[in-house]
């Protein structure tokens, strides 16, 4: 089987998203073949009208009040200036920036391709898929909607500096794929940075990949692989599901940052420079002194509290209803079922549990009946205490579920 064409196979039961819906590969070949390796093309891996769709993108511009940043404008790979489609919200909206949908409509109709960005914050189906996808991945996922009119393109070839998931939902649309000019770049190594490098390889480089997405088709593309698209004799709509992956380098971030805070309680590391010196190219051995004291310090640093700290910004937890939540906590008897709520990227050290919504302390009674949870199945109160059932549901961290 070709690793840049995989053929539908037919997932096997139990499969995660990344086989069932995305490559029809498991995670572990998935891991091994492809990942960050190399471009992926699966034909007919799901049908995602349940995820997107053409009323979906009319309900969103429409009807939901959405303001920039979620949407952006591009038109032959220019970005088209907010105020050109915005507008005040009238009366009873004190909002000057909502989407004006006559001007996108017309800016639509005039070739622009609509670009609706963090879907993952505005529509439920695809939260839900990029919150599992995110699980799997060990990486924080968000997702994009590009609405192409029929033979236009909205930007010129360029790379991403996260891997992307193309989902073809409507329409079809043309891919013309590069090898990388740079491979794996960093987040600070936007395509810009090597305009006239990608424009050569676009313009003159053998394409690794020159083909046509239609519905339910999915593109795979690690970060640096230059590409570019375009809707071919019908309004195109794909998802673009990014993955912001973590590096070694991030890693290296974390590390660094942590000896730096041991070196805060270095009361040596704290002292003045010498009157006179002159600075790390001077002979007074300084920057030994401190190459050797960094080095001691990155031997000891820990870097998994400020790693952990930074993927849990990276993402939100699942929507919690204040109103079902209070009605749950006034209404919470022993057979009431809860669970843990979802993307809350818990961690339990000791007796602290840390989540996106904050940190808990609990007593060691507590600690056991608090590491079931973790496994995010359903329990009742009274399987773990009304009083910690309780305290739970106040801080956001348990809901109220169906069995």
């Amino acid at each position: 089987m070709s690793r840049t064409e995989i053929q539908e196979s037919g997932a096997r039961q139990g499969a995660g998203i990344l086989e069932s819906r995305l490559t029809r590969l498991s995670r572990e070949e998935f891991a091994r073949d492809v990942w960050a390796r190399t471009a992926a093309l699966t034909r007919g891996a799901s049908d995602f009208s349940d995820v997107f769709s053409t009323s979906a993108v009319d309900e969103l511009i429409s009807r939901r009040g959405l303001r920039t940043p979620f949407l952006r404008v591009a038109k032959d790979g220019s970005t088209l200036p907010s105020s050109s489609f915005t507008a005040p919200a009238g009366v009873g909206a004190t909002v000057a920036d909502q989407l004006d949908d006559t001007a996108l409509w017309r800016a639509f109709s005039d070739g622009a391709t609509l670009v609706l960005q963090a879907l993952h914050r505005t529509w439920e189906p695809v939260t839900d898929l990029v919150s599992v996808l995110s699980t799997e991945l060990g990486h924080p996922v968000q997702a994009n909607a590009y609405v192409t009119p029929p033979q236009n393109r909205g930007f010129d070839a360029h790379y991403d500096v996260h891997d992307v998931f193309v989902l073809q939902i409507e329409g079809a649309k043309r891919w013309v794929v590069h090898e990388p000019v740079l491979p794996d770049p960093l987040r600070d190594q936007p395509w810009t940075d090597r305009r006239s490098a990608v424009a050569d390889q676009a313009a003159h480089g053998t394409p690794h990949m020159d083909t046509v997405l239609r519905p339910g088709d999915v593109l795979y593309l690690p970060r640096g692989w230059l590409h570019s698209a375009q809707a071919q004799g019908q309004v195109s709509i794909h998802l673009t599901l990014g993955v912001h992956t973590w590096t070694r380098h991030s890693l290296a971030e974390q590390l660094t940052r942590a000896a730096l805070a041991a070196l805060g309680d270095d009361p040596v590391m704290r002292r003045a420079l010498p009157l006179g010196t002159d600075g790390p190219d001077g002979s007074d051995g300084e920057v030994d002194l401190v190459r050797e004291r960094l080095l001691a310090a990155l031997a000891e640093a820990d870097p998994a509290p400020a790693f952990h700290r930074a993927r849990r910004s990276q993402g939100r937890p699942a929507p919690l209803g204040p109103l079902a939540q209070l009605t749950a906590l006034n209404n919470l008897v022993p057979t009431s079922p809860v669970r843990l709520r979802k993307a809350l990227e818990p961690r339990l050290e000791g007796s602290r549990l840390f989540t996106r919504v904050g940190y808990l302390d609990f007593p060691a009674a507590d600690l056991v009946p608090v590491a079931r949870l973790l496994d995010g199945q359903v329990r009742t109160a009274g399987d773990l205490g009304l009083a910690l059932a309780g305290r739970l549901l106040r801080a956001g961290v348990l809901v109220p579920t169906d069995r």
